[in-house]
Order: structure tokens, then C-alpha cells, then sequence
């Protein structure tokens, strides 16, 4: 198999990195989910699309726990 980041042949089996090559790779990796760098396509949401009964209830919810 193959790094998903860098492309280097690396082994799934006695690989403590895996699917990594390296602990390098994963670390990487894993700073680029911590920015926010990887993205789904869609909507951006934003509080306009929040219906406020919506924020009530939730509010409420919260209140009685």
C-alpha cells in the first residue's frame, strides 16, 4: 500500500503509523485536521439558517439539565 500523504510504499502490518508511512506523515496529517484544512463540499451554514425556536428549546434543554 501506499502513504496517503506522500505517496511512499509502506507496510499496513508491524506499521505503529499505519495507513502512514511514517510518524512524520500522521503528524502532518493530523495538523492539517486540527487548521480546519480539509473540507466537505456544501452549504456553509451560518446562524441565519438557525430558525430561533430552534435556540429556545435548545436553551430550555440545557436549563433542566
Amino acid at each position: 500500500m501506499t502513504c496517503p500523504l506522500c505517496h511512499q510504499p509502506t507496510t499496513w502490518e508491524a506499521n505503529p503509523w499505519r495507513p502512514f508511512c511514517s510518524e512524520r506523515c500522521q503528524i502532518t496529517d493530523l495538523g492539517t485536521w486540527a487548521a480546519e484544512q480539509y473540507r466537505i463540499p456544501g452549504l456553509t451554514l451560518t446562524t441565519e439558517m438557525v430558525r430561533p425556536e430552534q435556540i429556545d428549546k435548545e436553551e430550555e434543554e440545557k436549563d433542566e439539565v
